[in-house]
């Protein structure tokens, strides 16, 4: 949970608030309707997806996206998996009174245990996760990603550590203005090695 939940919050504070829920659905489709985590994570959904509207001005979409976010968050406690739940209770009732607020000011940052983090704040597992989200929402070729991914995870497990796979995945979730350029080292770095696998398997 907590690896999503972060890269999730991550990508929120990086102002991608439409690819923010894509870390956190298929978690929360998971769970079993009505617990506590179904509930926190639905109600961030529907607060991502609130503020994406409003950033789009689609103030009838912010307005009921608000009202509903707010009642997945009620009941729980003011803090919860080290989230200022309270907080966003708070902006959510704001938002819903005054929808067009987002164009005068920033919209609330989200916090973990007290930090509003961002790509750069997160370790490899966590930028996997938002890696494998900026695949499925960009112009980004997903089994790319998903085998470089792979590559990381064996070199890391290989001990590894500066593994050019490592540091592109990273890259690649962490650096929104040159992530077109870090995808085409990275597709090329996959290929590379998938052709020299494929040698290899030759031999035998």
């Amino acid at each position: 949970m907590e690896t999503a939940l972060r890269a999730g919050i991550a990508i929120y504070n990086a102002g991608d608030y439409h690819e923010a829920h894509d870390a956190w659905e298929d978690r929360w489709l998971a769970l079993d309707s009505g617990t506590d985590d179904e509930r926190f994570l639905h109600g961030l959904i529907q607060f991502t997806a609130a503020v994406h509207h409003a950033t789009e001005r689609n103030w009838a979409g912010v307005t009921g996206l608000a009202d509903s976010a707010s009642d997945y968050l009620d009941g729980l406690p003011g803090e919860y998996r080290d989230v200022d739940v309270a907080g966003v209770r708070g902006y959510l009732a704001a938002l819903h009174a005054d929808p067009e607020r987002i164009e005068r000011a920033p919209p609330l940052e989200l916090t973990h245990d007290g930090d509003a983090i961002t790509p750069d704040d997160l370790d490899f597992a966590e930028c996997a996760a938002a890696a494998a989200v900026y695949a499925e929402d960009g112009p980004f070729d997903e089994a790319v990603i998903q085998q470089a991914r792979a590559y990381a995870r064996d070199d890391l497990d290989a001990g590894e550590e500066t593994s050019p796979f490592v540091t592109f995945v990273m890259d690649f979730a962490r650096d929104g203005d040159n992530r077109g350029i870090v995808y085409q080292r990275l597709s090329e770095r996959v290929e590379r090695r998938q052709r020299r696998e494929s040698d290899v398997d030759g031999l035998f």
